[in-house]
């Protein structure tokens, strides 16, 4: 079964599911991985993502191919860019920004990484991506050059997720950026998820299990940990917990 589909299955039945995202750039040696994708073979993590706003390491298909050796867990893209693409990967989050207003990244670097996707194999997840603003100014925002949606604008988020869908995007991404402190509100998460039907992403300033709880109770459908997780090995361990708690309570396994 595609990633996309089995996301899609997941939404209907209402099981949870927790990415991990990889950096590059916090990965000197690709070998290093080893204790981190043990512990997420452990805690059931469901995806990896690879990727970040800005990359300056070439080593995004030593990590892909490293995951590989090591464990069975899909591994998923997550580009700033059309240079951040290694066909290795299962999936890439082909990612456009609806919540900003450059056409860059609505649909300009679509264009170029197009061709190169079209005939590669890789599942294209078509992602809506909208950034949501946090306590500091994010990576992705300063990159992109586009402001964040502000955090308590719920109908706003709601109505360009809802946009999102209706372009006929099949994922809608929720952002506070990588390394925020304050995570997306459950008020907001819940007025997002309660506007579309499509599966639901949450990531961003999720550094304890409790916002992981919160976000899951909101309506997040999965889940998103990265420079938390490379600090505090023991976050996966909670989180991975939380959404096996929460799945059980669905007879979901």
């Amino acid at each position: 079964m595609s990633i996309l589909s089995t996301l899609n299955q997941r939404k209907v039945t209402g099981q949870k599911s927790l990415a991990l995202l990889i950096d590059p750039d916090n990965v000197e040696e690709p070998a290093d991985l080893g204790n981190l994708l043990n512990l997420a073979k452990e805690c059931y993590v469901d995806y990896i993502f690879i990727g970040g706003s800005l990359i300056t390491q070439s080593n995004v298909g030593k990590i892909v191919n490293t995951i590989k050796k090591e464990c069975s867990i899909p591994t998923i893209l997550f580009p700033g860019n059309n240079m951040h693409i290694d066909l290795s990967a299962d999936a890439i989050l082909f990612l456009s920004l609806i919540s900003g207003r450059n056409p860059e990244f609505l649909i300009g670097q679509h264009v170029v990484a197009a061709p190169i996707l079209k005939n590669s194999g890789i599942e294209i997840l078509p992602t809506g991506y909208m950034l949501i603003n946090s306590d500091t100014t994010s990576a992705v925002s300063y990159m992109s050059n586009t402001s964040p949606i502000p955090p308590d604008k719920y109908s706003v988020a709601a109505c360009t997720a809802m946009a999102g869908e209706m372009l006929g995007l099949k994922l809608i991404f929720m952002d506070a950026g990588s390394g925020a402190k304050t995570a997306i509100t459950p008020k907001m998460i819940t007025q997002v998820n309660r506007s579309i039907n499509v599966p639901l992403i949450v990531g961003g300033g999720i550094d304890t299990a409790t916002k992981a709880k919160q976000s899951l109770e909101a309506g997040a459908d999965m889940i998103v940990i990265g420079n938390a997780a490379e600090k505090n090995p023991n976050l996966m361990i909670e989180v991975s917990e939380k959404i096996y708690d929460f799945n059980k309570s669905l007879n979901i396994h």
